[in-house]
């Protein structure tokens, strides 16, 4: 099996865990500090707070904002169902709004007018690496007095007009399970320039051994979602690694794009006229109008009956069971469901080889005509 995803680990991220295992800290230690800091300084941003995932580290994010029950938020329903999960953990409404057809990600034109009086905050995604309208998301979240939170998990090292993702929210989060281009096993990070935001989501997270015995801080209990030292060895590690594990994924694009470009009956990925740099997440492309939901499904099947591991994308967020219960129905956001019908991830990580990428792209040209839709779409 060709698999999906494969992490770029070396010999350096193993001695950096090794080294974690023969000390005498295995949590609450000093490795969890340096990665903080190491993230902080690489984003530009004053504080980062390392977590188990990327749910909670935006759970943490909408707590310290003081957003709960009777809140309403902003999300997009195509991502990762984890990100409007951290939305209804919070008590909070999750309100979706439609997303742009070429990148992806929350249209702040779409947005706005899901915005009422409960309305809390603005999150949105780096869509399969791809940043978001930050300076438009901006504007809208000042418009109407907003928190603006970005989830950045996909897109790590992208930039939009110049700038690195996970510098535009007020909070920005990042998670670092597998397959995301840096992977802990399981972690994710909360960044922010705001002190108050850091040392709430610090003090939500769990408390140090030496505050024990503290009246004030035992006041508030926390949610033990402290990252273990191996993790943050090994994200450490990654993170010094990032430019060569990204310029390694960059060769694996430009490879697929090599064999894709002749195939005329998929899009591949967009990128929009103010993204400087993308780091994709995944090799993601859009089948045409004639395919279908079924049509889609088949061609992965296919794919992985010839031993390669393709997926779905995303299933639009608001038609899965908790939030179709909202009220949400097939209909509701029109773009969101005709990308996630169509999108087919493709393996991507840099231990492809370009055989294996010919064969994976044959084998979805040869599936496509299977299911009788191998024209050209546009």
């Amino acid at each position: 099996m060709i698999p999906l995803s494969d992490p770029d680990i070396t010999g350096v991220e193993l001695a950096a865990v090794e080294a974690v295992l023969r000390g005498a800290l295995l949590s609450a230690g000093p490795t969890v500090a340096a990665f903080e800091a190491a993230f902080a300084a690489y984003l530009g941003r004053r504080h980062a707070v390392a977590v188990p995932s990327g749910t909670m580290a935006l759970l943490l994010a909408l707590k310290a904002y003081g957003i709960g029950p009777g809140d309403e938020v902003i999300a997009s329903p195509y991502s990762f169902r984890e990100t409007a999960h951290a939305i209804s953990l919070a008590g909070a409404k999750p309100v979706f709004a439609d997303v742009e057809y070429w990148s992806g990600t929350l249209s702040p034109e779409k947005a706005e007018p899901r915005i009422t009086p409960a309305t809390r905050a603005i999150i949105a995604g780096n869509t399969n690496g791809h940043p978001a309208a930050w300076d438009r998301l901006r504007a809208l979240a000042e418009r109407h007095g907003l928190k603006l939170l970005e989830d950045s998990t996909e897109a790590i090292g992208a930039r939009y007009q110049g700038a690195l993702v996970g510098t535009f929210g007020d909070a920005s989060v990042f998670d670092f399970s597998q397959p995301f281009a840096i992977t802990c096993g399981e972690g994710g990070m909360l960044v922010t320039d705001d002190i108050d935001i850091a040392m709430h989501a610090r003090r939500a997270r769990s408390h140090r051994l030496e505050e024990r015995a503290s009246v004030v801080v035992g006041s508030t209990p926390p949610y033990q979602a402290g990252m273990s030292e191996m993790s943050a060895a090994l994200g450490l590690a990654q993170l010094g690694r990032l430019d060569a594990i990204l310029e390694r994924r960059r060769t694996v694009e430009h490879l697929y794009y090599r064999h894709i470009k002749s195939f005329e009956g998929i899009k591949d990925p967009y990128t929009g006229p103010d993204v400087t740099d993308v780091n994709w997440f995944l090799y993601l492309v859009h089948l045409g109008n004639r395919f279908s939901r079924s049509s889609r499904d088949a061609i992965v099947e296919d794919l992985r009956t010839e031993q390669v591991h393709a997926a779905a994308y995303s299933q639009a967020i608001h038609l899965q069971r908790h939030y179709f219960d909202m009220g949400y129905r097939r209909g509701d956001l029109l773009v969101a469901e005709k990308l996630s019908d169509r999108a087919v991830a493709l393996p991507f990580h840099p231990h492809l080889t370009e055989d294996q990428i010919a064969f994976i792209v044959e084998t979805m040209k040869d599936a496509s005509i299977n299911v009788g839709a191998g024209a050209a779409i546009y």
